[in-house]
């Protein structure tokens, strides 16, 4: 790899870490460059202001988002809704200690009234569309946005509380909830969806 495009690399990889453990507003350009020991000089070469920055972390976070639902191909869609569903125990420590990287960074900028935020949602819809996808392969086409949003909700209300009190056994509780309602969406017919989400 060139030495520019690496280097270019670490940087945004710093700085997606430093904003989800410190936040946008709170993480500076100073500190982005000690993290990947470069002057500040030779930072302005790769990125002039700290919202460059974050579209690249924003970018770069939904090609990873899109190569792990790539990866969770290999099961039905069931399982790949699952596998949706665990990430909230898959990522526990970091969870815990800082919030979901989605919904941190998305009420971060929310709050500022920030230009990206409509970037930063883009992960978001990302999920949904996704997530629908499944439950209409599931046989669940007509409801399956709103199902959709309902396990994204669920999923961002025990990361919220995962954060917020640190229990390992009500994350695990949830899910294994969130695990059965899936299973009983399942098995229900098509437009039976005043009861989808009992």
């Amino acid at each position: 790899m060139d030495k520019s495009v690496a280097t270019r690399a670490q940087i945004v990889t710093a700085a997606d870490r430093l904003f989800y453990q410190h936040g946008f507003e709170h993480t500076s350009f100073t500190a982005i460059a000690e993290a990947v020991r470069i002057s500040r000089g030779n930072f302005y070469y790769y990125f002039k202001t700290k919202d460059e920055i974050l579209a690249a972390v924003i970018e770069e976070r939904l090609a990873a988002t899109r190569e792990m639902l790539r990866r969770w191909e290999a099961s039905d869609p069931a399982g790949r809704i699952r596998s949706f569903i665990r990430i909230v125990v898959t990522n526990g420590p970091d969870i815990q200690r800082y919030g979901c990287p989605v919904g941190t960074l998305t009420t971060e900028l929310a709050k500022v009234e920030h230009p990206s935020r409509p970037a930063a949602v883009a992960l978001f819809t990302l999920f949904r569309e996704w997530l629908a996808e499944q439950f209409t392969a599931l046989g669940r086409g007509a409801d399956a946005d709103a199902l959709a949003l309902h396990v994204l909700a669920l999923s961002q209300g025990i990361a919220t509380l995962s954060h917020a009190f640190g229990d390992d056994d009500f994350v695990r509780r949830e899910v294994a909830s969130l695990e059965t309602w899936l299973a009983t969406v399942i098995d229900r017919p098509e437009g039976n969806r005043c009861s989808s989400f009992c």
